[in-house]
């Protein structure tokens, strides 16, 4: 099943992100420290790159990632030109005091009430940006809410004398092209849930913490996981949490949800669900497979052709 999720009002959002990039000097794109890569908007990246504007890549919720992925994760990014990454918790005043120290040496010629520093908060929805935005304002300026695009519109906020802060409603690109990155987004809560199903998304995470961290999901749960793949751990989870349907059937969207919910909130402990390398092996495999799709097709193009001939 491939996951896509595009509300019609990200379409205004895009173009208008657009137009307001011209008047920008830095881009703060925050992101999902547990997926880094698979919530980086390749909009955002193509709107500030056709600018050529720098960008503070902020992995939000570090505190719920695996440090030791995080860390690679920052290497990767801080490689890139024009990119300066950190990781941090929009929810801790301290963290989000150092955003914009780090955004001035990106911008060095903009630091006075005549050119003040231009900063734009962008991202995918529900990794942070509001929050991260009335933490810097120290006021609740915007609506914060659990569940994706609760912001739908652009502002634009004086932050000191020297520096303005816009902020931008969270944006999706109309075509993910990684099945796995649709269902690293669900797991997230990043795409609406109308637009998947619960169980098939419990499912993938399920096979992803049991090949990454077996260790915390049998503790979480106090279950064997020797041999179990996501199917059967929600299965078990259903087991162990009593989660019924009326005649005694286990219950394995309440079961879902379960799952879903210990990982979104940190319960599992410390996770990520991506490495720059399981990012590349994937991209590689995605690749090689998209290669001999073509060929096959060619094949048969080739083969449809020769018969025509013969006729």
């Amino acid at each position: 099943m491939s996951i896509q999720w595009f509300p019609g009002h990200m379409t205004s959002a895009r173009k208008k992100a657009s137009e307001s990039m011209e008047r920008i000097d830095v881009v703060i794109e925050v992101l999902d420290a547990r997926l880094p890569e698979a919530s980086s908007n390749p909009m955002i990246r193509e709107i500030r790159q056709h600018r050529q504007r720098p960008c503070l890549k902020v992995l939000n919720k570090a505190d719920l990632a695996d440090p030791d992925v995080t860390a690679q994760w920052l290497a990767y990014f801080n490689a890139q030109k024009g990119v300066k990454a950190v990781a941090l918790s929009c929810k801790k005043p301290s963290d989000v005091a150092k955003i914009t120290g780090f955004c001035k040496p990106l911008a060095p010629h903009r630091n006075d009430r005549l050119k003040p520093l231009r900063m734009m908060i962008m991202g995918i929805p529900n990794v942070g940006k509001s929050t991260l935005m009335n933490a810097l304002l120290k006021k609740r300026v915007c609506k914060v809410g659990d569940e994706p695009a609760v912001t739908k519109s652009q502002q634009i906020l004086d932050l000191s004398p020297t520096m303005t802060l816009t902020d931008t409603p969270g944006m999706m690109w109309p075509k993910i092209e990684h099945d796995s990155d649709g269902y690293m987004l669900a797991a997230s809560h990043a795409i609406g849930r109308n637009a998947v199903i619960d169980e098939a998304v419990a499912n993938f995470l399920g096979d992803v913490l049991l090949a990454r961290y077996p260790a915390l999901v049998a503790k979480r749960y106090g279950i064997p996981v020797d041999g179990l793949d996501g199917p059967a751990l929600v299965e078990a989870i259903a087991q162990r949490r009593g989660c019924r349907l009326k005649g005694g059937a286990l219950d394995l969207e309440k079961a879902s949800l379960i799952l879903l919910q210990d990982y979104r909130d940190g319960a599992l402990g410390r996770v990520s669900l991506e490495s720059p390398a399981s990012r590349a092996a994937m991209v590689e495999a995605h690749a090689a497979a998209k290669a001999a799709k073509a060929a096959e097709a060619a094949d048969k193009e080739a083969g449809r052709s020769d018969d025509e001939a013969e006729l």
